[in-house]
Parts: structure tokens; sequence; C-alpha cells
């Protein structure tokens, strides 16, 4: 994969995640094909593509849901399918599955049961805050009740690293930012790693410091959300003429339009911007939207996100 280096810095940190080369392949095809990028431990990273890029199944091979067809990933240096890993990982998948005849305190018992560091008082916490009944049965609470038990199941384990698959796509926009606001609160208390999947990109803007960005079934852009903005500029202004301004040749142009005279392109910088332009660094949002809407940009992977063998850079 080539990919360019944003910087000279060197691996920190322990490593959370580290996939190198992953694919899964079903019968209709490639799900995922040639995932290759590290989350160091402590990041809270958002897990972005369109639908069917590969981001359930890669959670899935980080949860040991599923086993790749090529490829490893290592979670805290182990195997999904060890017994640390296991201990160190909470997933809680997008289709929240709970058993629907358990009462919440059964439910909660249940967790308590199966794992060993569990966590009774965090996860009655988050059960009462949203007035939650203990005796009330799975099946007869509401959707967001019912996330808020599988929520309270993910914390109370206290896991290292949580996989959440769109984990709020059910809710509505108050209880999100309640649970949003859970979620951030529980991760900076016990440093926790947070991997997350969601299509409402705006919902990132103040959660997130790492991304991953998934298209077309490999790795598209990953690594630190400040480094990340730092090399990208969206540029605005009249344009006299057809084709690409002569001022922009020299960087990587991701993404432009043109209505009317008026020409706008998000550009990966290669130095300073010369010429009549606007420029602005871009918000998340239009980061990810680019990136998303222009899969023939080349891939961009920060240092801290590049696996330990495989420190490629731009031809």
């Amino acid at each position: 994969m080539v990919v360019d280096d944003v910087s000279d810095g060197q691996y920190a940190g322990d490593t959370a995640l580290e996939a190198s080369g992953v694919g899964v392949r079903y019968r209709r095809g490639w799900a995922l094909r040639d995932c290759s990028f590290r989350l160091p431990a402590g990041r809270i990273c958002g897990l972005v593509g369109p639908n069917g890029a590969g981001k359930t199944t890669l959670m899935g091979v980080a949860a040991n849901v599923l086993e790749p067809t090529e490829g490893t990933l290592r979670v805290f240096g182990a195997a999904p399918e060890s017994a640390e890993a296991g201990r160190r990982t909470a997933f809680l998948a997008q289709e929240k599955p709970l058993y629907r005849r358990f009462t919440v305190a059964e439910t909660l018992r249940l967790g308590r049961e199966l794992n060993p560091g569990w966590d009774q008082r965090a996860a009655e916490d988050i059960v009462r805050a949203g007035n939650v009944p203990l005796h009330a049965r799975v099946g007869t609470l509401s959707g967001g009740q019912r996330t808020r038990v599988a929520f309270a199941l993910a914390f109370g384990k206290r896991p290292d690293l949580l996989l959440l698959d769109e984990p709020m796509s059910d809710l509505d926009p108050v209880v999100r930012h309640e649970l949003m606001g859970t979620l951030m609160a529980e991760a900076a208390e016990r440093g926790t790693t947070v991997l997350m999947s969601t299509h409402v990109l705006a919902e990132l803007e103040n959660v997130c410091d790492y991304l991953v960005v998934i298209a077309s079934g490999g790795v598209r852009l990953a690594g630190d959300v400040d480094e990340l903005l730092a090399v990208h500029a969206l540029v605005s202004g009249v344009r006299e003429d057809e084709g690409l301004p002569a001022g922009l040749a020299g960087h990587t142009v991701v993404e432009a339009r043109t209505t009317g005279r008026q020409f706008t392109a998000l550009i990966r910088t290669q130095g300073p911007v010369t010429g009549p332009w606007d420029t602005v660094t871009p918000t998340m949002e239009e980061l990810l939207l680019a990136h998303l809407r222009s899969t023939g940009a080349s891939p961009l992977i920060t240092p801290t996100a590049q696996v330990h063998d495989s420190r490629a850079v731009a031809a």
C-alpha cells in the first residue's frame, strides 16, 4: 500500500490494536482486503466508511467473532482468540444482542458471573442514570433503554479495549448526547481505548482524537486527528481557466468542485499554498466526506498508525 509519511515521529506508547494485511472473504467476495493500521492505547478512534466497507467485519475479527482469511490482527499484542485478549476486550454489536426474557438485574448478574473483573457499581450506575428499572424484563424496554443496558454490560466488564459498532443508531439526540458523555467520562477515567464506528460524522468532532477510514475494502485514512487535519487545506476562489489551477499543481487534490466560476478543493498540502485562494483548515466532517467521496486519492497513514513492520512512504 502506498502511504504518505507526514512526519518523522516514532511509535510511542502501547499498541491496543494492530492489523497487518487483514482480509476477510465471504462467498460473495472480499468484505475486507489488505487492511493495515495501528491504534495506540488510550485513544478514542472513529471508524468511518460507507455501508459494506468492512467496518463490522473488522470489529468482528478484533472481537474473535470472525476469523480473517488472510493477514493477522493483534489486541495488545495477543491473538483475538487468546484468553488475554478476551479478558481485555468488550464488543457492543449494532444489534445489541440481549436475552429478552431476562430482567435487567439478571442481565447484569450474567455479566458479573462471566467476567472476573466485573464492576457492578459502574454497570448499575449507567442503568439507573436512565431510570431503567432493574426488575424490568429486557424485552419490555424501549430501544434507548436496551442500548443503555448493553452499555452497562460493556462498561461493567472494565475492558481495556471497547469496540462499538454503530452503538447509538437507534437513539434520539438527547439520549445519544447523554450516553456519549458517559462514554467519554468512563474512557477518560479508565484510559480505555475505544474503536467506534458511526455514520454520524458530526458526532465524532468533539469525541475522537484518532481516525481510521475504510473504503473499497481497505484503509484510506488513519492516524491522529490533529496530524491529519494539519496536512490538509480547504481552498476556494474564482477560477479563470479550465483544469486544475496552476497554483495547486504541486499539491495532492483529494476532491475538487466547480460551481460556475467558483472553485473549491480539499488538498493535501506539500508546502505553502500560493495564488489568490482563501485557505482554511477543514473540519473533521469536511475531511471525512472528501475522502469518502474520492476513493481514488492515495491512502494517507500517519506514522503513529503505521504497523511496525510496514512503514512505507510515498513513491
